[in-house]
């Protein structure tokens, strides 16, 4: 699922450059290469957000638990 959103992401901002193009609104730094490097950057940051919550999870909750 995580990544699926970064490619629609990428996908959307591919459409936005082609439409910003088309209307004559140029970036230099908006290019296709700063897009997909932008959605490897979400792609990886999704995964550490994933990766950081299961840690959490399981360091301070869980059924082995005691209650104080």
């Amino acid at each position: 699922m995580k990544k699926d959103i970064a490619m629609l992401l990428g996908g959307f901002l591919t459409a936005l450059l082609f439409f910003l193009s088309t209307v004559g609104i140029a970036f230099e730094w908006f290019t296709e290469q700063s897009i997909n490097a932008f959605v490897v950057l979400v792609s990886a940051f999704a995964a550490l957000v994933v990766n950081v919550y299961v840690i959490w999870k399981n360091t301070h909750t869980g059924w082995f638990k005691k209650e104080k």
